[in-house]
């Protein structure tokens, strides 16, 4: 990533490296081979080499040039001919006086050479000129250890532990900056400075889960000493030279990555799909290197890795949270005294490129936009926009048919960066053609309440079980595949997850209290034979009503006093037990297979 790494501290002077043919050495060959060669000069290291022995340049051409001359010596093949073929390429290098104190044993040489000059040149060793010091921004990068308590979404009453380290940074306000999913579902954090063996206590002061960023301090005083917090800087360019600093995998001390900006648009940071700005780069970025910041050849932060692009035939594509990203967080933790998120325009839409798609919609030759197909009922635009809409414009700027507004010189970004630049709360202008009228509405952006959530902030996933049943209620955590070992049941669970992610994407709640309950999976016991292979498969309504969340699931199951529970299912199943039977049933197979409780914590007030 980028040029930048600070000052290193003092380089090594050049010295001049000089040969010269070692005389009692030769003596002794020449003796055998009635040849008498001497080389009594200097050779300025800097000065190329003829290349006549297929030598490569600099200190290795000289020791090669010997060795050559030693070796066809030794084995009688120095010919009159290659003899003049070494003097004319020796003839190219300058010759300088050897020094006079070439070494410490002139008595033993002066003995050796019968009082003859010493030729055994001994060159100083290079030497730094200063101790090797670290740009203040380095100092400033920590790496972080955590221990996390992971809930099990398969079985929510289970949690497992695990650690991992990442990197962070210090900024002002005696904070430090790192990834959201470096210290998700954190039991304990830690702290360790650059060239520091003590690892200090750190509190989490929030987590953006959809900007994957989180903000941590240090209570002990001591942490803060001798270091400058980090310094933002702006959006870097195209091709812009970056370079990423932090503690990945492979090691346990600092690494520096560089490499240049060669993208920027707007993605999903992988938790959910809201989408932000990002910036991809060509540098390296590996486990470990998250939290870690992006430094510019200023020494500015622009930005914080966060993840990279692993697939077959792609090397070399990291993606780095940018500082507008950054400073939204930080500005919303500031303002709100916790993080608030990021507003999202609650419609769904589709571009508008085709001509005879604009006339049908009674669109003039100038005017572009985006068509609106659907809004969601929990978003404030419900109340303000209709299906079949054009918006035209967000906060006065312009909307493409593709959906792009201008961004900067010679680019173009999806118009939801606008939106983005918001906080929840705020108000903006939208400009709509509708039968063929222009308006205008203000709307109160928010986040709109999705059916399948992307997180529980932190929070374990709700469960209730009744006859070996587990009922949950579906979050995007518990569709990722991790969470599941299919084992000899992939082309079941294939089956129904692929309906829950259709659910997933085009999905929408009609509340903001609406959930998706399923039936995870089915404890086997005597009471639900033959029901064994549900899994993953959602509960529409129970004894003729319908389920809206998994509370009122709980309140009509624990409150049934019908002979018979009947839960109707998706896909027209159904599953009819009895109730008594059920019930009592239901502590012995919580025995059986280990589980505490009936039902999670939250479910039980």
């Amino acid at each position: 990533m980028g040029k930048s790494r600070g000052k290193r501290g003092g380089k090594p002077k050049a010295q001049p490296s000089g040969i010269t043919a070692e005389h009692k050495h030769l003596n002794d060959v020449t003796a055998k081979t009635n040849v008498l060669i001497s080389v009594p000069f200097a050779v300025d290291s800097s000065h190329r080499l003829p290349n006549v022995f297929g030598l490569r340049g600099g200190k290795e051409r000289e020791g090669g040039l010997r060795n050559f001359l030693s070796h066809q010596i030794i084995h009688k093949k120095f010919s009159i001919g290659m003899i003049f073929l070494v003097i004319w390429s020796i003839s190219f290098l300058p010759i300088h006086p050897l020094p006079s104190n070439c070494c410490k044993c002139s008595a033993i040489h002066s003995e050796q050479n019968r009082g003859g000059a010493c030729t055994d040149f001994v060159a100083e060793v290079p030497k730094w000129d200063g101790e090797v010091k670290a740009a203040p921004s380095m100092d400033a990068v920590v790496k972080v250890f955590c221990v996390h308590t992971k809930p099990d979404f398969t079985m929510p009453w289970q949690r497992r532990q695990s650690s991992s380290f990442s990197s962070g940074f210090i900024i002002e306000g005696r904070r430090v900056l790192t990834n959201a999913h470096s210290v998700e579902h954190h039991t304990q954090v830690k702290l360790k400075k650059r060239g520091s063996d003590t690892k200090y206590i750190a509190t989490v002061l929030a987590i953006g889960t959809e900007c994957d960023l989180a903000l941590l301090t240090v209570s002990d005083d001591e942490f803060w000493e001798g270091v400058s917090p980090v310094e933002f800087g702006d959006l870097p360019a195209l091709q812009d030279a970056v370079t990423v600093v932090g503690y990945p995998i492979g090691g346990d001390t600092m690494s520096v990555t560089s490499g240049v900006v060669s993208r920027i648009e707007m993605l999903s940071y992988g938790h959910d799909s809201t989408q932000l700005l990002v910036v991809q780069v060509d540098a390296a970025i590996n486990e470990g290197n998250s939290g870690g910041p992006a430094f510019s050849d200023e020494g500015e932060c622009v930005g914080i890795a966060f993840k990279s692009l692993i697939e077959e035939d792609v090397e070399n594509i990291g993606y780095v949270i940018p500082t507008p990203v950054i400073l939204h967080f930080i500005q919303d933790y500031e303002k709100n005294g916790e993080y608030t998120g990021f507003p999202m325009l609650g419609v769904q839409w589709q571009k508008m490129e085709n001509p005879d798609l604009r006339m049908s919609m009674g669109m003039g030759p100038q005017q572009k936009g985006v068509l609106v197909r659907r809004i969601e009922p929990t978003a404030p635009e419900y109340h303000v926009l209709k299906s079949s809409d054009i918006i035209l414009s967000f906060d006065g700027i312009n909307i493409a048919n593709d959906g792009t507004v201008p961004f900067r010189q010679g680019e173009r970004i999806g118009f939801n960066y606008l939106v983005s630049q918001k906080y929840t709360g705020d108000t903006a202008t939208v400009k709509v053609l509708r039968d063929s009228k222009i308006l205008e509405y203000d709307i109160n952006l928010a986040t709109p309440k999705c059916l399948i959530p992307a997180h529980f902030n932190g929070r374990l996933p709700s469960y209730y079980i009744v006859a070996g049943f587990v009922f949950v209620a579906v979050s995007e955590p518990y569709l990722r595949p991790e969470a599941f070992e299919y084992g000899s049941e992939y082309e079941l669970m294939r089956a129904t997850f692929s309906l829950l992610m259709n659910k997933l994407y085009n999905a929408m709640a009609e509340s903001v209290d609406e959930q998706l309950v399923v039936v995870s999976q089915v404890l086997a016991a005597d009471v639900n034979i033959g029901y064994d292979d549900i899994v993953n498969t959602q509960v529409l309504a129970f004894n003729g009503k319908p389920v809206k969340n998994l509370k009122s699931l709980v309140f009509m199951v624990e409150s049934c006093n019908d002979e018979y529970m009947k839960f109707d299912l998706e896909r027209q199943q159904i599953v009819v037990l009895k109730t008594s039977t059920a019930k009592s049933a239901t502590t012995d197979i919580l025995t059986t297979h280990g589980v505490p409780s009936a039902m999670s914590d939250d479910l039980k007030a």
